[in-house]
């Protein structure tokens, strides 16, 4: 066996196990989603919270070893961080460690930030990625359109209010109520 072809044998293996790891990551995204829609049922038995508490523990640790480890293999850190990918990877790990051990209602609402964990699952689709490739390239029409489509909305609420306002006052009481506002 000479050089090439033990290099050729790395190469397919490393491939094999970067599309393992992908696929792992993925069903742990999948993983902590269903758990966190479960753990808000109401009759759960307590058994099945602790499950569901050491489930989201041991997802959070790989989340967060995958975090650190793409922080010490990034060629720029400071733009890693502050990239889309690093600051969901971040975001998604955070309300764990955040909220260890505190039980204030005020603070169980940053585990609501749990669910950017979907957002992770971009990285490791590839027709994710196309389709994102696809908005960047039509971002100005798109922005073009949704500034359009505002303006004739609001145009529309505008003549609605002016219209129906001495007719129907109790309804049209205000400028807002014509976008269906109270």
């Amino acid at each position: 066996m000479n050089i090439n072809s033990l290099k050729l044998a790395f190469s397919k293996h490393k491939y094999n196990f970067g599309k393992i790891f992908d696929l792992i990551i993925q069903l742990l995204i999948l993983l902590s989603l269903v758990t966190f829609s479960i753990e808000t049922l109401p009759d759960l038995s307590s058994e099945n919270r602790q499950l569901l508490r050491h489930i989201e523990t041991i997802t959070v640790i790989i989340f967060t070893v995958e975090y650190i480890i793409r922080l010490i293999l990034a060629k720029k850190k400071l733009r890693f961080i502050f990239s889309f990918f690093g600051i969901i990877d971040l975001v998604s790990i955070l309300p764990f460690y955040i909220t260890s051990g505190i039980d204030l209602r005020s603070v169980r609402a940053f585990r609501l930030l749990r669910l950017f964990r979907a957002l992770k699952i971009i990285r490791y689709s590839k027709t994710i990625r196309h389709f994102h490739n696809a908005l960047m390239i039509a971002r100005d029409e798109i922005i073009l359109y949704l500034f359009i489509t505002f303006l004739l909305l609001y145009f529309a609420a505008v003549g609605i209010y002016y219209f129906e306002h001495e007719a129907q006052p109790e309804v049209f009481h205000q400028f807002l109520t014509a976008y269906g506002g109270r």
